[in-house]
């Protein structure tokens, strides 16, 4: 019963913080992207790159931007995790291999954060702060970048710009994510989250064994792995270590920073279109979805009927931390697979087959719900397209969103984007159980085994980072797999959205009629968490059956 209490508090406390920060958090995001006045630490970033702060890209070389800045991180980045024993604080840390460099280095540049490593065994001090939290900060721009490039198509008519990439991106971290970041991990440190730089300590544990623990800068990369939706972890074990998450309070207040970006862009999107009935429409899809999924995975691992020793701890207990419990780790379940985040306080391998089989779900729907920062409300806003087309299909009219028209043009956009990733996904997952070595890495055989590779390349494909951790992945084929996949699966949907931006934003608005669908009742909202239900479900449902609803039904 006092779990009970202390779940249903827990999560009426965040609803009611992110609820808070909604409005003012949201608004003020889209001030930092309507403004036309630069702060003079912007200025200076736009002397040094040689960027006119007040020139605007037309949608082609606003993705030739993102994809050079992108392509350059990812050279940087690698080349840092290759000569790390060169460096300062490398903690006598050797080369990380070149397989494993490659793997990193797209997983971090693409927001994805998959690890195939253990981070205080194979990562020194500086590679963890000047390589992969600069890339938690800047990724997570991107995505931020994007969306606000493809609200500008809905906003502007009868021109070839959307923007300018270098001018969003500087914006974002200057303005948004640094300040937040920064707050954040001041209250993670006074809350117990380490923040040092020492090597190995060697400590005497309660059994009388002895045991070597690196310390480090973790607080501050915990705050923007949060905040970011990036999800890599400073240590193996991510947010379950104690080092990163010592008690509830921090654990909530991680959970927190996963979702208050996400949750408020639908704000931003309102504001910017002039129209706030149409940011609380998407929020209103959002928040259902991830209720629900809360709902589903939290009764699944209390009414566990996978052993009696599940019932005889009140609910299934393998995997999770006692600090945390039931509640708190199916909420930080759900919360970091609805959105781009692989930071996990639980081994997700060890939830039941209903509650895994649903936190794959929730990646497969794209992580819209709210999702990453930026990458899901741009998701969301393409689904709309989808649905509205469908709507217009059903009474024989052009569909019409926010003013524009959804010719053949935007559709097939809007359609390649739906059909990227799954495609991406279930390619990969056939070819690695296609290959007889491959199946080695599978610690289980037969349904789950098979979900631990499922899970793999969803998580991949949709830049989450998570994993079933049964699946050793850190082989020179599924670093070189599972790193094409986060390419592929993060960049091709944001060339789609790009283009979708440039051709709505060449538009002349059409007048609103008696027979536009009005895009912010809750008939909309019905109609778009339909979609993604159904879109989803039609796509993936043969691989989930092969997977967690086999093992389910086993």
């Amino acid at each position: 019963m006092n779990d009970t209490l202390a779940g249903w508090l827990q999560i009426l406390a965040l609803v009611a913080a992110l609820a808070l920060c909604h409005r003012p958090l949201g608004d003020y995001v889209a001030h930092c992207l309507t403004t036309t006045r630069h702060l003079r630490a912007e200025r200076l970033v736009y002397r040094t790159g040689g960027v006119d702060g007040d020139a605007e890209q037309t949608w082609p070389a606003y993705m030739r931007s993102l994809l050079a800045f992108s392509a350059v991180s990812v050279l940087f980045l690698y080349a840092f995790l290759r000569l790390q024993n060169h460096l300062l604080l490398s903690l006598g840390m050797k080369p990380v291999a070149p397989d494993l460099a490659f793997n990193t280095a797209t997983s971090f540049v693409t927001n994805t954060n998959w690890q195939a490593y253990s981070g205080e065994s194979a990562m020194g001090h500086l590679v963890q702060m000047a390589g992969l939290a600069v890339q938690n900060f800047v990724s997570a721009a991107v995505g931020i970048a994007v969306v606000a490039a493809l609200i500008r198509g809905f906003t502007r008519k009868r021109t070839h710009h959307i923007g300018n990439f270098w001018v969003d991106l500087t914006r974002i971290v200057l303005r948004v994510l640094l300040p937040v970041a920064f707050v954040f991990a001041l209250v993670l440190v006074a809350a117990g989250v380490i923040q040092n730089f020492h090597g190995a300590q060697a400590l005497t544990t309660v059994a009388g064994d002895h045991q070597s623990i690196t310390g480090g800068p973790v607080a501050s990369q915990e705050a923007i792995k949060e905040l970011g939706t990036n999800g890599g972890g400073f240590y193996s074990a991510n947010s379950a270590h104690p080092f990163e998450n010592p008690t509830g309070f921090t654990d909530l207040v991680e959970i927190f920073l996963l979702l208050v970006i996400p949750f408020a862009l639908p704000r931003t999107f309102g504001t910017m279109v002039r129209d706030r009935r149409q940011g609380y429409a998407v929020v209103a899809v959002m928040a259902l979805i991830w209720a629900a999924s809360v709902t589903v995975v939290t009764i699944n691992e209390l009414h566990s009927v996978s052993s009696p020793a599940g019932h005889a701890a009140g609910g299934m207990m393998e995997g999770k931390e006692q600090r945390f419990g039931i509640w708190s780790s199916a909420l930080f379940a759900v919360s970091t697979t609805l959105t781009s985040c692989g930071a996990v306080n639980a081994a997700h391998d060890s939830f039941t087959p209903g509650g895994g089989g649903l936190l794959i779900f929730n990646m497969m729907l794209g992580e819209i719900a709210p999702g990453g920062t930026g990458s899901g409300l741009y998701g969301i806003l393409v689904v709309a397209v989808i649905a509205v087309f469908v709507a217009g299909l059903m009474v024989g009219r052009t569909p019409e969103y926010l003013g524009k028209k959804l010719g053949s043009r935007e559709i097939k956009f809007a359609s390649l984007y739906i059909l990227s990733t799954p495609a991406i996904v279930l390619v990969g997952a056939g070819i690695a159980m296609s290959l007889p070595g491959e199946q080695k890495a599978m610690t289980n055989s037969g349904p789950h085994g098979f979900s631990e590779v499922l899970y793999a390349f969803t998580s991949a494909a949709n830049n989450n980072g998570s994993a079933f951790a049964g699946l050793q992945a850190n082989t020179v084929w599924y670093n070189t797999a599972l790193g094409l996949a986060m390419v592929f699966g993060r960049f091709l949907p944001m060339v789609f959205v790009l283009a979708l931006s440039g051709a709505l934003a060449r538009q002349r608005p059409v007048p609103v009629t008696a027979g536009t669908l009005p895009t912010h009742r809750p008939q909309f909202v019905g109609l778009l968490a339909g979609v993604i239900l159904i879109v989803v479900g039609l796509t993936y449902f043969p691989a989930l059956a092969l997977g967690p609803l086999a093992e389910g039904l086993h």
